[in-house]
């Protein structure tokens, strides 16, 4: 990864790791202990379920999956890119997913399944929209990828061997980034309970239209994408 990183990729990227670590803390913290954005320990639970016969958590877990995938799919239809790119329409899948995890709180507070269906589909999108910039992977809905790629280039740099620095701040960002929505979202439901992801909601409208007014100013009428 030579080429330097945007601004609003950096940006963008911090933003929505934060709000993805409030949702998943959220989720976690208020609604049978389901979180929104690990699936890799929602898969495990399913198998766990599976194993054990238990068929009603069985058909929540594996409908968490398909939500986060369904989510992802609505990305693929609207941004129709697998790298970021100025001139995409994110703004666009901002709007929709803040809308969606609005949506999710009177469901979330009436105990409806349907709140954390509606939150996954929302970080599924989210997540599908941040995938390669520069040679650089952005996943902003979980860190572990975040924390191998921190190991791996700090293994580098105790070999001697070179360092891309900016995928080691990269990797800082996300994972401070979804510390910090972690720390946030749980303090704000102690007071707040699930009208805390009105926050993360406002967040991604912000920078939905941040990114809007961005391209505006960036993109010339007939460039097209950038």
């Amino acid at each position: 990864m030579t080429e330097r990183l945007a601004t609003w990729v950096w940006v963008g990227a911090s933003a929505l790791a934060l709000v993805a670590g409030m949702v998943n803390v959220v989720g976690y913290l208020g609604f049978e202990h389901q979180a929104i954005t690990h699936l890799t320990g929602t898969t495990t639970l399913l198998g766990a379920a599976l194993a054990g016969g238990d068929g009603h958590a069985a058909w929540q877990l594996a409908a968490m999956l398909l939500a986060f995938v369904g989510g992802a799919m609505l990305s693929g239809l609207l941004v129709q890119d697998s790298v970021l790119r100025l001139g995409r329409r994110y703004g666009v899948a901002l709007a929709i997913e803040a809308v969606l995890l609005a949506l999710a709180v009177p469901l979330f507070s009436r105990g409806s399944f349907a709140g954390p269906l509606l939150a996954a589909v929302a970080i599924g999108l989210q997540n599908a929209m941040a995938t390669t910039y520069s040679g650089a992977i952005i996943r902003t809905s979980h860190v572990s990828g975040m924390f191998t790629d921190l190991g791996i280039t700090l293994g580098h740099a105790l070999r001697g061997l070179p360092v891309a620095r900016r995928r080691l701040w990269l990797c800082l960002v996300i994972i401070t980034s979804f510390l910090a929505g972690g720390v946030l979202g749980a303090v704000a439901f102690a007071s707040l309970d699930y009208r805390a992801l009105y926050l993360p909601a406002a967040v991604t409208g912000t920078t939905g239209l941040t990114y809007a007014v961005w391209k505006h100013r960036t993109l010339r009428p007939g460039r097209g994408d950038a």
